[in-house]
């Protein structure tokens, strides 16, 4: 009898190490999540604590060298405004007082520099209105009455408004500050990213909103416009859009950089207007259909859905390669289906179809690829961009017209389909996996996402943690242990990566 438990104690170990979904989830109703949240809540202390020791006012942190650096002539405190509402959210009162001060006397974007539109819109803007719309929800994050952050807002938005002058409306890539001028790309013949076209009507329709000038709104409406206009083949965009013609310039679809948010930014513009703006949801479930039929395919040994990319357009081969950025689409899947709201309340809704439940596997199906990406590597961390072994007849074009494999749930199998080359070894410290597994938390309620989450905190917390007075950083080679650093903390590790976490 003891060489048989002994066996199947043996046995019960060997499948446990197996398996990357893991049984640990089962104990999530007895984890201490005040803990561990106070874990989380001391990186973003020991993180923001070393810029402002080591780099105040810098744009750029290097915590290996521990200085800063500058994106223009006298900075525009990209890493202070990116990181305020999550101040606000952490309730750190006292590290309030220097970034608003700095915001109020410091920050001026009269500057000879040329910025990128999207990356100013996301970051800039959109920190700014964040902080604005905590300070009026947050008993002690300001006075209702303190309008800095809107203001300087405004401020962003009307430097940023020449961008939108082309002749067709889409944004040129980039503005000049203090020329007020619309840049269009170095690259690509003057082609703007399709992605960064379609990410900036959040922010601006919140600004019309906020300041009942609907000119903001207005700009950023129409870009959108121009690009359902062109009636792309099965709502899948090309990556590149021209903004004097208004017409895209490439045949390439992809779900990763320079596409991504596009489609994010449908199902948020039906929701931030309050399920008012029908249109973006059609939009969203007509891009979803896309996305199912002629990009999800799987990996040849243990069947994992994946987002593949059509370099060429629809009707040609796929390619088997997925940017970490892609992994914003299994809670964006979720948000869009239950429409923000828990799954068990979304299922008691008359609307609710098998449809709809199909909506959620494919999520949880891309939510487990995209943990996936953490879960095979040496040190727990994702690369920027992951490749797959598939079979060749699963890189025909409309994947989604044949069935597709159920997935094995077997380390050792994934292990065989996730190729990282080592050029895309590299950690940005991006936030879109946790961002999902946040979404995914939140909606279905299933505490594996969150389990997930925290392996992937202590992952970044082993290998990307200096020093308490250096802080945290990106790193070189997620296969390599330790990993390199890079030097360099990413803005949005303060403004999404940790709070997600």
């Amino acid at each position: 009898m003891l060489t048989l438990a002994f066996a199947l104690d043996k046995n019960l170990i060997k499948e446990t190490n197996d398996n990357p979904v893991g049984l640990y989830h089962h104990v999530g109703s007895y984890v201490n999540w005040d803990t561990r949240r106070e874990k989380v809540k001391s990186a973003f202390i020991i993180s923001w604590d070393a810029y402002c020791a080591n780099a105040w006012g810098y744009d750029r942190y290097h915590p290996v060298s521990e200085k800063g650096s500058q994106m223009s002539p006298d900075g525009l405190g990209w890493i202070i405004v990116d990181s305020l509402d999550t101040i606000m959210l952490m309730n750190l009162t006292d590290r309030l007082v220097e970034p608003r001060k700095w915001l109020q006397r410091k920050l001026n974007y009269n500057q000879d520099q040329d910025v990128n539109t999207f990356e100013m819109t996301i970051r800039m803007l959109g920190g700014l209105l964040s902080a604005h719309y905590l300070t009026t929800k947050l008993p002690n994050a300001a006075s209702r009455r303190d309008s800095v952050y809107l203001a300087k807002a405004v401020e962003v938005a009307d430097r940023l408004l020449p961008a939108y002058e082309s002749r067709s409306g889409i944004p040129y890539a980039s503005v000049h500050l203090s020329k007020a001028k619309g840049l269009p790309s170095h690259a690509d013949g003057g082609s703007s990213s399709t992605a960064e076209a379609g990410t900036l009507q959040l922010e601006m329709k919140y600004l019309s909103y906020l300041t009942g000038n609907d000119t903001y709104w207005r700009k950023a409406e129409r870009a959108m416009k121009v690009l359902s206009d062109n009636h792309a083949k099965a709502d899948l965009v090309p990556i590149l859009v021209h903004p004097e013609s208004g017409r895209f310039t490439s045949r390439e679809i992809r779900l990763g950089s320079r596409g991504d948010s596009y489609y994010e930014y449908l199902v948020k513009q039906f929701l931030q207007t309050s399920g008012q703006e029908l249109v973006y949801l059609h939009m969203w479930e007509e891009a979803l259909e896309g996305i199912q039929k002629h990009l999800i395919t799987t990996t040849k040994h243990s069947g994992l859905k994946f987002v593949a990319e059509l370099p060429q357009g629809i009707g040609e081969p796929l390619s088997p390669k997925m940017d970490h950025l892609v992994c914003f689409l299994p809670g964006l899947i979720a948000m869009g289906a239950t429409r923000g709201h828990t799954l068990s309340k979304a299922r008691t809704w008359p609307s609710w179809d098998d449809k709809k439940e199909d909506q959620i596997q494919l999520a949880r199906d891309l939510m487990k690829t995209c943990w996936g990406m953490y879960a095979v590597t040496e040190t727990g961390l994702a690369p920027e961009i992951a490749w797959f072994h598939a079979n060749e007849e699963d890189l025909r074009p409309a994947p989604g017209d044949r069935p597709l494999p159920r997935t094995r749930d077997s380390l050792a199998e994934w292990k065989k389909d996730y190729i990282v080359k080592p050029l895309d070894a590299h950690n940005l410290q991006r936030p879109e996996t946790v961002e999902s597994l946040f979404m995914m938390w939140r909606i279905t309620q299933d505490p594996l996402y969150r389990e997930w989450g925290w392996k992937i905190f202590n992952a970044f917390e082993k290998h990307t943690k200096l020093s308490p007075e250096q802080g945290y950083s990106s790193v070189d080679d997620v296969n390599a242990t330790p990993p390199p650093p890079r030097d360099n903390m990413e803005s949005f590790w303060l403004g999404e990566a940790v709070v997600l976490d």
